[in-house]
């Protein structure tokens, strides 16, 4: 059975301190534990990225070369069904808003983890251990909250932030919002709580605006 990263601690009084953390919702002690967001712009800087969804359409295709050819690779989540052919074979940073089992990051081994999510909660404390942690600013969240009246899906969420930092390309594949379902399960649109109709016209409306970000077809 697969154990998440928090299966393995024992408490000390900086688990605790964390833990309290996140029941209280106290964003600065959580964010101690990672990265500055800022830095990340130094690593950004002059740099291309491929953001790669879990659509199941990207298994058709063979853009893995194209992934890889990225200064950095980002995936989402479990980052399941990865083909080098069609997902190409790196992973440099991982966006998730799950818990992730040991050996999803002994595998993809990730040189940075961001906790996407809004939601504190369910941060494990072992993850933001992990070198190389990012907490995702929550303000991001909570401004695509506004904007899709909907909570984000970590597809989004990775999107947003990566437009905020000063890449030169930002392409993104694997994402067909849904429409051919999700690799990382079996839930429909109706079962999950995004809207990726309202995704999809915002992530047009961005590249619209930011000549840096393209959407590469999944069935392209």
């Amino acid at each position: 059975m697969s154990k998440n990263l928090t299966d393995i601690i024992t408490p000390t009084p900086g688990w605790m301190r964390f833990q309290l953390a996140k029941r209280t919702g106290d964003e600065a002690v959580l964010a101690a534990f990672s990265l500055p967001f800022d830095a990340l712009a130094d690593e950004a800087k002059g740099k291309t990225v491929a953001l790669v969804g879990n659509a199941r359409s990207l298994a058709n295709t063979e853009q893995g070369a194209q992934i890889d050819a990225a200064d950095i690779v980002v995936r989402l989540n479990t980052a399941p069904g990865r083909v080098t052919i069609s997902h190409g074979a790196r992973t440099d940073w991982l966006f998730t808003s799950v818990r992730l089992p040991r050996e999803v990051l002994r595998d993809l081994d990730p040189a940075r983890v961001f906790w996407a999510s809004s939601k504190r909660k369910r941060l494990d404390y072992g993850l933001a251990k992990c070198p190389g942690f990012v907490l995702t600013p929550v303000s991001i969240s909570a401004d695509l909250i506004v904007v899709l009246d909907a909570r984000p899906s970590t597809g989004m969420i990775a999107a947003a932030t990566l437009c905020a930092l000063p890449f030169t390309q930002i392409r993104m594949h694997g994402f067909d919002f849904f429409s051919s379902l999700s690799l990382s399960g079996h839930r429909a649109a109706k079962d999950v709580p995004h809207d990726f109709d309202a995704e999809r016209g915002l992530i047009m409306e961005m590249a619209q605006a930011d000549k840096r970000l393209k959407i590469i077809k999944p069935r392209a």
